[in-house]
This record gives structure tokens, sequence and C-alpha cells, in this order.
């Protein structure tokens, strides 16, 4: 029977600009998978979406739309992503999924019979991008320690939950396993900055959104972010229903891994939570760094995202996540550049494993027709490459059991340089020349060929494309492919069919693409620049018309017949004009002004073609032009000189 093995990652935020750094941690528990898989255990690898909360209440809104109607837009695109990225997941939960909602119901209700979830009053300082709540001297210059970004004073009725009640406890499980937090820099972190300056209770409701989980026995409120979030990882498993097979076959889990800024609630909220539950501690929680840009932390509002759909376009999935496994030792920040992501492809990718496979697979071709000979013949450079090759599954698997994914790329690229050596020391271009070195020639092309065998097997789980490739060049059958034929040199069949494959990994052009880049920036920065234009055009000119538009309003002389105040009225004056064609009532507001004896007989300006209105139960049939002060005084518009009645007003 296979051993479980559950791996998660948090749920992310649903957000429409996702970005290399949202790939990150999501690949690396894709190979983390993808490797205790091929060691033959049965894995659980879950992800997801959390998907309730105020910001998302706001963007809801500000995007016209549902809170539910946002997710469901977002989520589709996450999930396109991590096809994208060839990550495969097992499960993937969304916090509105209706059996997650119904358990988390049952775990707030339960912590709130047993007393550890009681109602106060909260009152403090809040971050919504952040949903976190802070106190006064938590703040940095008054902004939010974590984000930077501006924080709300909050004040309302809240359920809380112990958290100041696991302290004690919380600091004992991590002084005695001291494998639950990596690494290990970041469990000094938790102990010393957050456990023992002391736990406050945690504020775990919230009455002023509406986007969450009601709290059953008390409707206004909403069950806020940590319960319902974190809740995830045994909802999903089926905790709280009479479903638990799941539960009891992956629970506890063996690895969390999140980002570093979100350790903090897993190690401590999260773990306090399952203690309070009665149930098991997750085995570790693994705290990665971050993919940075220009040394800040990649995001919308900085400007610095980078889009890893166009990556992949661009340069293959494989060649990303091999630059995202192997770029930066994993717990640590990496640093993300074109130069650092050109290298990588050029000189490991196409040089290094590009080169080795062509070059193999072309000299079986050329000197044995595409048949793979027999090794006959060893001598010292043998040995050496042998023992190298049988050893690197040792090595790699190691450094992947300690989650040092570049390390264990380290040791594979080992091989990979080994075998590009080999090929200068034994010349087999000098060696085709003597056919009485035919046989050695063999061993060598023998030799090379298994080797790249082997390190096809090795690299599946961060390349999830170019293994196959590989294989099928060399000829290899599905028993080949595993972790136990990598183990024991020598299980390529003598005679296979080999084939040159397709370019694996094409080198770039560097100086070229930087001038595309340099040329797609100039045109972006451009487009950028007509758009603010166009915008700043276009608000200058917001409430102005055109020529047309003037033109259709057709203004003329006309002459006071009759005036007299409206009823009840102190505004209002009913005037008789003649437009030169007829005459017509029009009601105007000017009776402070003038009074109806003064009007009579005066030429005003009359706005004719106006679409009739009644006013206080009088039909105006036009509009007379005022001119108002800052006093709002009025004055009649008229023409300088007297025109007869009709004259038109260009």
């Amino acid at each position: 029977m296979k051993k479980p093995y559950y791996i998660s990652t948090p749920i992310y935020y649903p957000s429409d600009n996702l970005h290399i750094g949202h790939s990150y941690c999501s690949v690396a528990a894709d190979t983390i998978a993808r490797f205790k898989r091929m060691q033959g255990y049965d894995v659980y690898f879950l992800t997801g979406t959390d998907e309730h909360g105020q910001k998302i209440e706001r963007k809801a809104k500000e995007a016209g739309k549902t809170p539910q109607e946002y997710v469901d837009h977002i989520v589709a695109g996450v999930k396109k992503l991590w096809e994208l990225m060839d990550v495969q997941y097992d499960g993937f939960i969304r916090t509105t999924d209706d059996y997650h909602v119904e358990a988390v119901q049952k775990i707030f209700k339960k912590l709130y019979d047993q007393g550890d979830i009681y109602k106060s009053e909260y009152e403090g300082w809040y971050c919504t991008p952040c949903e976190s709540f802070f106190t006064e001297t938590q703040l940095k210059d008054g902004k939010c320690p974590d984000c930077g970004r501006e924080v709300e004073k909050t004040r309302e009725e809240s359920y809380f939950f112990k958290l100041s009640k696991y302290q004690d406890r919380l600091i004992e499980y991590i002084e005695s396993h001291p494998d639950f937090i990596q690494p290990p820099s970041r469990a000094k972190e938790m102990i010393n900055n957050f456990l023992k300056p002391g736990l406050e209770d945690l504020c775990v409701s919230r009455t002023s959104i509406k986007w969450g989980i009601p709290v059953t026995f008390d409707e206004k409120h909403v069950v806020y972010v940590w319960i319902d979030a974190l809740s995830n990882y045994i909802t999903k498993l089926g905790y709280t229903t009479d479903n638990h097979e799941l539960m009891d076959k992956y629970w506890p889990c063996d690895v969390h891994l999140v980002g570093k800024e979100i350790i903090r609630f897993h190690t401590i909220i999260w773990p306090a939570m399952l203690m309070a539950l009665d149930l098991p501690l997750p085995k570790q929680v693994f705290g990665h760094g971050w993919l940075v840009f220009g040394g800040e932390k990649m995001s919308k509002s900085r400007g610095n995202v980078v889009d890893p759909v166009i990556l992949c376009d661009k340069y293959g999935v494989d060649s990303i996540r091999y630059f995202l496994m192997r770029e930066m030792p994993f717990g640590s920040d990496g640093n993300f550049t074109n130069e650092a992501l050109f290298g990588r492809i050029n000189s490991d990718l196409a040089n290094d494993l590009g080169n080795l496979v062509s070059r193999t697979c072309a000299m079986i071709e050329k000197y044995f027709g595409g048949v793979l000979p027999e090794a006959k013949i060893n001598e010292d450079p043998d040995n050496e490459l042998i023992a190298l090759a049988e050893n690197t599954y040792n090595e790699f698997s190691k450094k992947m059991d300690e989650l040092q994914l570049s390390g264990a790329l380290v040791e594979i690229w080992k091989l990979v340089s080994r075998c590009n050596k080999y090929i200068d020391e034994t010349m087999p271009w000098a060696l085709a020349k003597d056919e009485s070195k035919k046989e050695r020639l063999g061993t060598v092309m023998y030799n090379l060929a298994e080797c790249v065998r082997i390190i096809s097997v090795l690299i599946a789980p961060v390349m999830t494309k170019s293994p196959a490739k590989i294989q099928k060049a060399l000829g290899v059958d599905e028993s080949l492919t595993t972790f136990d034929s990598v183990q024991k040199f020598g299980q390529i069949k003598a005679g296979s069919k080999i084939t040159k494959p397709e370019v694996l990994f094409p080198r770039i052009d560097i100086e070229a693409e930087f001038k595309a880049q340099e040329e797609e920036k100039k045109a972006k920065e451009e487009a950028e620049k007509i758009k603010k234009e166009q915008e700043e055009q276009a608000k200058k000119e917001e409430g102005l018309i055109t020529i047309d538009q003037f033109a259709s309003v057709k203004l003329v002389c006309a002459t006071v017949l009759t005036a007299k105040k409206l009823e009840n009225s102190d505004k209002l004056l009913v005037m008789t004009l003649f437009d030169g064609k007829k005459e017509r009532t029009v009601v105007s507001g000017i009776a402070k002004y003038y009074s109806p004896e003064e009007m009579v007989g005066k030429t005003v300006t009359l706005v004719a073609n106006l679409k009739p209105a009644k006013l206080r139960g009088v039909m105006s049939e036009g509009m007379i032009l005022c001119a108002e002060n800052e006093k709002g005084e009025l004055a009649l518009v008229k023409p300088e000189k007297e025109f007869n009645a009709g004259c038109e007003i260009r």
C-alpha cells in the first residue's frame, strides 16, 4: 500500500493581475508532488482561492459585479494559469464552496460552545489589502507594517478566538519539534517576535462587511478571514462531514508551503486552532522567500509585475519552471531579472543539457546509423562517469527531501557537466576515424545515452515536457522512466533506435532580445503617453460641446408682450413673448430682479427650440437667457442694439 503524502499551497486571493511571483509557490509544490509520486507515494496536492472579505466586496463593486460574479471570473483565470504552468493539483478549494461554508460554520460553533470563542468589541486599525488588524504600536509610520498601505480606524462588535490561551503550548511545541517551522530562522522569528512578547486574542468575525460566511447563531456577523481561510486544509478533506476518508488518510499535512509574509498565520493562528479542535498539527510549515524584482516584492501597485503567460509563450514552460526552481535557494528571496533568465536558458539549458542531448543522438545516428551500440570496452573516464550517474539520484533525492529544490538541480547538473566533459575527454570524432576503435566508440556512445536517460528521469519533477521528448529520441519504454531505473547504470537496451530530437531549448540572441524589449518598452511608453494625453484632453473637454451641438440650439430675439407674477411664487414670472412668427408663453425665474412692468416691451434672447416643460402647472415654451454673478444676481442677456423680434442670434 502506498504511503500517503499531503502537500498544500496557501489559498490565493483572487487577483486579476497574476504575476510570475504567484507561480513560484505553486510550481514548487507541484515539483515536490511530482517527485513524491515518482518515489511511490500516494500524493494529495491541494491549492485554491480565498474568496471572502472586504477587499473582494470593494473590487466587485468597482467592477460593477456581484462578489460571486467577480470571483468566478478571476478563479477561471487562476486555473488557466496553473494549466499553462503544468501545475497538476489533486484538490482545488474555493472558500465559496458549499461544503467549506458549512464546515467553517460548524468549526466556529464548536469553538464557541467550548469557550474558545467569545463576543466582545474590537477597536483598532484595519488594513483591507492584508485583511489584518493592528494596534497603534504595531503600525509603522502610521501605516500597515506588512504592506505599507493606509489603514482604517475600526470599531465594531466582534467574536474573538482565545489565541493567548495557547501561547505556552505553541512555544513548547515549536521548541520540541525543530522541523515544524522551516527554515529554522523563521521559527526563531515566530518565538522571539510574536510568541514570547505575548499573544492577544484574535478577532474572528466582522459586522461591517457582508461578503463572508454567516455565523449561524448570530447572523449579523460573518466569519473573519483566518478561521475561514485556514480551515481549508481540513474542510477539503471532509472534516465535520460523514465523508472523512481523505481526512483519515492524509491528515496531518506533510508540508504547508507558504510565503514568508503569511508564515505567522500558519505557525501561530492555525496551530492554535488545531489545538483547540484537538487535531494533530501539520508536520511542517515551510516559509519560502519572495521572487523579487529590482529588490522589491512584485506587486501591481509597484508596477513591477512580470507576466508568466508572456514568459511561457516566448521561452517555453519548461524553461520558466527550471528558472523558478533553480535561480534561488528555496527559503530565500531571489531576484528576477531578464539577464538571469536568459543566462539560465542559454547556459544551463541550451548549452549544457540541450547540447548534450543533441550531440549524443546526432553522433549515434552518424556513427551507428541511429542504433544504440553495446558497451564493451570501458576505460578510466567511464568508471568515474558511471559512479557519478549511479549516485546522482541519492544526492538529488536527499536535497529534494530537504526541500532544497535549487540544490537538487545542482546535483543533476553535475552529471550534465560531467557528460559534456566526458565527450571532450573521449573525443568520439577522433575514435570514429579509426576502425579498430569502433567498439570503444560504441561504449562511449552507450554511456552517454544511458546518462542522458538518467538525466531525463531526474529532471521530470521540474521540467514536465522535455523528458518525454528526450526519452522518445532514446527509444526507451516506460519501465526506464522511473526512479528505480536510474539507480543502477546500464538499463538502456543496446539496439534501441535513436533519433535526433527537435531543438529542446533554442538559444536566445540576448542582444536582439534586449533590443526587442527596449522597442516594446518604448512602444508601451508611447502608447501610455498618448493614452494619458487623450485622457487629459478629454478631461479638459469634459462638459464642452462641438460646433454642431451648438448650432443645434436656436437663439432668437423676442419681444415681451405681457408679464405677470406666477401665483404663490416669489421667483417666477409668466410672460407672453413674440418670436417674430408667433406668440408663446415662457416661465422664467427672474421675478426678484425684474418687475412685470419692467419686462413689458423688452427685447430678450430666447432659446426657441427648447422642448416645452410644465412649471408650477404652466406650460413654458422656451427659456430666456440671463447672466448670473457670484452673488447670485441675474441680468438679462440681449443684443447690444435693439433688434426686431425673430432676428436669429448666431
